[in-house]
């Protein structure tokens, strides 16, 4: 297997790691559901979708085609986004509180004469 391809397979994995670390600090220190739901399901994915990559390079220097790599990675990529949505309307409806601060109004106040 070519040097190039261990090379560039462990930068995926060190960009990976680097977006599971923030995932996993996000779920650890965010403050309410709605937001440590947002955390694991965007930087998660990616995490695992990079080393799901480095796999298929490592596969493809190894002469084989990672077709098993690819549909775990596929499979990750729907349903993550998916479960998240489900899990984000399920809270809505039991009505779980949120500690999100309501954003500021854009619309300038009228002045009265």
């Amino acid at each position: 297997m070519s040097i190039w391809i261990e090379y560039l397979a462990a930068a995926v994995i060190l960009v990976a790691s680097f977006f599971l670390l923030v995932g996993a600090i996000g779920l650890a220190r965010l403050p309410d559901f709605y937001m440590r739901l947002h955390a694991p399901t965007k930087a998660s994915t990616l995490g695992v979708g990079g080393v799901l990559i480095a796999s298929m390079l490592i596969a493809a220097g190894q002469g084989r085609p990672g077709i098993a790599e690819l549909l775990i990675t596929l499979f990750v990529f729907v349903t993550a986004p998916v479960s998240a949505n489900l899990m984000a309307q399920a809270a809505l409806h039991l009505r779980v509180p949120s500690n999100a601060v309501p954003p500021v109004s854009v619309v300038p106040e009228r002045r009265l004469k």
